[in-house]
């Protein structure tokens, strides 16, 4: 997992030569390019969570209910 996958020009190449079955990154930067490129990069889509972070810091709410509410994807 990389939160802020910054891929370099030849990191989409060199991540489908490796043997690694998949790199997870957020979408906090964009991949398209190397997605296409690569089968095994997967984006997870967290703009809810932010969102959501942004509206209980500013509102003085807890952000404690981020962490035990997260939904798992199996």
């Amino acid at each position: 997992m990389a939160t802020h996958g910054l891929l370099s020009a030849d990191a989409a190449n060199r991540i489908c030569c490796s043997v690694i079955d998949e790199v997870v990154v957020t979408n906090t930067v964009p991949h398209d390019a190397q997605k296409r490129a690569c089968g095994k990069i997967r984006t997870v889509d967290i703009s809810l969570l932010i969102a959501e972070s942004i509206r209980r810091i500013h509102n003085n709410e807890s952000m404690s209910y981020l962490f035990m509410n997260v939904p798992k994807d199996d």
